[in-house]
């Protein structure tokens, strides 16, 4: 059986597993379309939780990015998982005690304020949106390969599978499909690094295989991929930082707090029975987590090493055009890698000075799923990336597509707009909603702005500088009022959007952004990705400022935020109540 076979057959049975659980958890009520009827057990809901959270940025990208910023990348590790952190510790849990559907919602009623509820749902169906952008470019990507189409194609066909299974089981369908996308996505992951890490230094745990020295020598593979880039022009592997220290400390920082006010992981943790249960979960979402991210650096170097080592016929000698390997040529029909013959002399030169290039796209995207292909790994494995890259993409884009919907159906309708609307109406809406935003985010992921890894960061900078300031204020201050939450939001999301419109937006090559514009005039040197960690200053700043010539929030919505806090049975809740 050939690839594009094995390919069908393997991607076909995943798929067929799928829909068949949408179509087995299909959601009949608003609780269940929402929050899968709250009894979702932790491990489960740890499952699906990491494959919320592990994207097509995490899967497709991530690697990707690090394979061509090296040390640099390491913001997204550091940012991802620590914000994760700090999601399981300070938020999850409080907002399940506080046992609603959607983050909007726990805004509307600490703030006491339909006004700060609706500033709540703009700011998430920015940044859900924004998220969601990235993710169809992933769905694009990996359809494109795996179908050998050109990436809008791909798209198109992407689009229709995740409006099927999203729109027709909510989260309760959305929960149980993820536990089985993360199986097929952490398999397609893991199994070829450990091939790859065996193939290039006998190590089979690609994690050690980092560290480890070549087959057959005693270079270290980190040694040796600094020695191929730089032969290549390229700066560094190991210690080429992102632009500035200052910039990297902004960046990381934005994409932890970023983490932590992103609606879609947040409502995870609305499915378990209990607060107890969302500890567990989150804890045991971590350590599934972690077996993906702790592999993404191995996979990263590899890929990096395999690439530039591929493309030469001999040491300082580039392969002639008739040469060029078949996965070169596999990914030529999707549009994503292309090269154009400059100077004529029937080679394909790699080099970081633009004038010597003629590699005139080489999306950074590919990297994981072209990795298997460029170690001429067995069929098999291939096929099985391009399962788990279509799991990826799709399962988060259709977690965030949910947030977007019970936004607009709970939130703005049921909530402000229309609540008297029966619970069947409100159901329909959701649907409604979703179909739209598949549609919208489709349409957007035609024309992505950026890597999806680049377009993911900008998503948590959006969530850093307007979700999150107004969480955290809602859980630990009662003194923070309505005035000053809306006001923090809306400044908050304004100067980020502000600076990001400003400098055009997503930056990804040192010294320009991708417009090619100068960073000069950046704040500090801090690139538009990183800037959600100066809204967020913004946004607390003005907030305690208005909150200060405020009158202070009700006393029964400071009790509320009481009870939110302390622990059931507690001797201080206890105290308190007697």
């Amino acid at each position: 059986m050939d690839l594009q076979q094995l390919s069908y057959l393997v991607v076909g049975l995943t798929f067929a597993l799928y829909l068949g659980i949408a179509v087995w958890a299909r959601a009949g009520s608003t609780r269940e379309f929402y929050v899968a009827g709250a009894h979702v057990h932790p491990i489960a809901n740890g499952m699906a939780t990491a494959a919320d959270w592990m994207s097509a940025a995490s899967f497709i990208s991530m690697a990707g990015m690090i394979a061509f910023m090296g040390y640099g990348g390491s913001v997204f590790l550091m940012g991802w998982t620590g914000g994760y952190v700090i999601l399981a510790m300070l938020v999850a849990p409080y907002l399940r005690k506080y046992g609603k559907f959607t983050v909007p919602e726990f805004i509307g009623d600490r703030y006491y304020s339909q006004a700060a509820r609706a500033v709540a749902v703009v700011c998430l169906i920015i940044c859900s949106v924004t998220y969601v952008i990235g993710q169809m470019k992933g769905v694009g990507v990996a359809f494109s390969r795996f179908l050998e189409v050109d990436y809008d194609t791909g798209l198109q066909v992407g689009m229709l599978i995740v409006l099927f299974y999203a729109v027709l089981g909510g989260m309760k369908g959305i929960t149980y499909t993820q536990i089985a996308q993360y199986c097929v996505l952490i398999l397609a992951y893991t199994i070829p690094a450990i091939f790859i890490s065996l193939q290039l230094t006998s190590n089979p745990i690609p994690q050690l295989g980092l560290g480890s020295t070549l087959v057959g020598s005693d270079v270290f593979l980190l040694d040796k991929l600094d020695q191929v880039v730089t032969e290549l022009g390229f700066r560094e592997y190991t210690t080429d930082v992102r632009l500035s220290g200052l910039n990297m400390f902004a960046f990381t920082l934005s994409l932890m707090i970023g983490t932590a006010g992103l609606p879609h992981v947040i409502i995870r943790f609305f499915t378990v029975p209990s607060v107890q249960a969302a500890r567990y979960s989150a804890g045991w979402a971590l350590v599934f987590i972690a077996i993906l991210y702790t592999t993404a650096p191995a996979v990263a170097g590899m890929a990096r090493l395999n690439f530039a080592q591929t493309l030469e016929a001999a040491p300082g000698k580039y392969l002639s055009i008739d040469e060029r390997p078949q996965w070169f040529r596999n990914w030529e029909t999707t549009g994503l890698l292309a090269f154009e013959d400059s100077n004529g002399d029937g080679y394909i030169r790699y080099h970081a000075d633009p004038a010597l290039n003629e590699m005139t796209v080489v999306d950074r995207d590919i990297m994981v799923l072209a990795n298997p292909e460029i170690a001429r790994l067995p069929n098999w494995v291939i096929a099985l990336v391009a399962a788990g890259g279509l799991a990826a993409a799709l399962s988060t884009a259709a977690g965030l597509l949910l947030a977007i919907s019970s936004a607009i159906s709970h939130d703005l309708l049921k909530g402000i707009f229309l609540p008297r609307i029966t619970e069947r109406q409100e159901l329909l809406a959701s649907r409604l909603a979703m179909a739209a935003a598949v549609l919208g985010a489709g349409y957007l992921g035609l024309h992505p702005p950026g890597f999806a890894a680049g377009t993911v960061a900008l998503a948590f900078g959006l969530a850093a500088s307007s979700i999150f300031p107004a969480l955290m204020m809602g859980i630990f201050s009662r003194r923070v009022t309505r005035e000053g939450a809306i006001a923090g939001m809306i400044s908050g999301i304004g100067v980020t959007l502000f600076y990001v419109f400003q400098h055009k937006g997503i930056m990804f090559i040192p010294g320009t952004d991708f417009l090619g514009n100068s960073p000069a005039n950046w704040f500090f040197g801090i690139e538009p990705n990183a800037f959600g960690v100066v809204g967020a200053l913004v946004n607390f700043s003005v907030s305690f400022l208005v909150s200060r010539f405020s009158a202070a929030p009700p006393r029964e919505v400071q009790e509320m935020i009481e009870n939110i806090r302390l622990p059931a049975g507690s001797s201080i809740a206890s105290m308190r109540d007697s």
